[in-house]
C-alpha cells in the first residue's frame, strides 16, 4: 500500500444531515478535507410531510473543520449529472487527486415507512433507482481518475439490509441491493489500482428522520435508540477500513458495518458495541466468481 496522504481527501454525498453528516464529521475528525454535498443551503429545506428537518450543507461542512478536518460545502443536486461533473471537476482543480468518495446520496419517498403493497403507495417511490443508484454510479464514474491518481482509494456504498430481505418494499430493496453488486463489479475493474470498492450495510441509525419515523410508526420504531448506531460509528468504521493494509482483500465485497466495527476495535460514541443483525435479517450475499467480459 502507498503512503497515505498528510491530509487525506474524501467526498460524502447526501451529507446534509442524517447518516451522510455524520460520515462526513467523523472523517473530519479523522483530519481529513470533506466535501459535503446535497441541496440543502437553508434550515428547514427539507420536509418528511408536516416535519421541517433540520441540517444544511454548510452546517455539515462546519461540523467536519470543528471536528478537526476540512469541511467543503459544495450544493449539488445528483439527480442532475452536469452538476455531479463539476463537483469532481473542482476536487480536481483544488486537490489533484481523491481519497474516499462515500455514495450516500438518496431519494426518500414519505410513504417508504407506510404499511402497504407497492401499488398503494407513490409511483415517486421510485425515484430512489435515480438518486440513490444511478447517481452513485455517476458519481462512482466521475470520481474515478481521481481515485486512481490517489494510489490508495476506496469507494464505499452505504447500504443495507434490506438489499438481502423484505425491507420498505421493492423500490428500496433494489436499490441496496443493485449498490451491493455495483461495488462487487466496479472492485473487478480496479483490481490491481489500489482502489477498492465496498458496500456496508448500516444498522438502524440514530438520525432526524429516523427520529420522525418513531413518532409516525411507534409500532415499528419506538425504542429504536437503544437498538440504532450514530451515523458516525459507520463514519469512524469507513477510516478504520481504507487505513486497513489488507483492504485490497476486502474489495469487492459486502460488509457489515457491525462485523467491521469489531475488526477495527471501533465503538459507538456511548461506548457501546452495535450487534450485527445478521442471524436476523440475513448475510451478505456472495456472487459468482465467473467473468464475462
Amino acid at each position: 500500500m502507498s503512503a497515505l496522504h498528510a491530509r487525506s481527501i474524501a467526498v460524502v454525498t447526501g451529507a446534509s444531515r442524517g447518516v451522510g453528516r455524520g460520515i462526513a464529521e467523523a472523517l473530519g475528525a479523522a483530519g481529513m478535507t470533506v466535501y459535503v454535498t446535497g441541496r440543502s443551503e437553508r434550515e428547514g429545506d427539507c420536509r418528511v410531510g408536516e416535519a421541517r428537518l433540520g441540517g444544511t450543507i454548510h452546517a455539515t461542512a462546519a461540523a467536519v473543520t470543528a471536528a478537526g478536518g476540512c469541511g467543503i460545502a459544495v450544493q449539488c443536486d445528483h439527480a442532475d449529472d452536469a452538476q455531479v461533473e463539476a463537483l469532481f471537476e473542482r476536487v480536481g482543480r483544488e486537490q489533484g487527486r481523491l481519497d474516499i468518495l462515500v455514495n450516500n446520496a438518496i431519494y426518500i419517498d414519505d410513504s417508504l415507512i407506510e404499511p402497504g403493497p407497492f401499488w398503494t403507495k407513490p409511483r415517486s417511490q421510485a425515484r430512489i433507482l435515480d438518486v440513490g443508484l444511478r447517481s452513485s454510479y455517476i458519481a462512482a464514474h466521475c470520481a474515478a481518475p481521481l481515485l486512481l491518481k490517489s494510489g490508495h482509494g476506496l469507494i464505499a456504498f452505504t447500504s443495507s439490509y434490506g438489499a438481502g430481505c423484505y425491507m420498505h418494499g421493492p423500490a428500496y430493496g433494489a436499490q441496496k441491493a443493485g449498490c451491493d453488486k455495483m461495488a462487487a463489479d466496479m472492485a473487478v475493474d480496479f483490481e490491481g489500482t489500489g482502489v477498492a470498492a465496498v458496500s456496508l450495510w448500516l444498522g438502524m441509525q440514530r438520525t432526524e428522520r429516523t427520529e420522525v419515523a418513531a413518532r409516525r410508526r411507534p409500532d415499528a420504531y419506538g425504542g429504536v435508540g437503544t437498538r440504532s448506531e450514530s451515523p458516525q460509528f459507520t463514519g469512524r468504521v469507513i477510516d478504520a477500513l481504507w487505513r486497513d493494509p489488507e483492504l485490497a482483500s476486502l474489495s469487492g465485497q459486502t460488509h457489515i458495518v457491525a462485523e467491521l466495527a469489531l475488526r477495527y476495535g471501533v465503538r459507538d460514541e456511548d461506548g457501546r458495541q452495535p450487534p450485527s443483525w445478521r442471524a436476523t435479517l440475513g448475510a451478505p450475499r456472495e456472487y459468482h466468481p465467473a467473468r464475462v467480459a
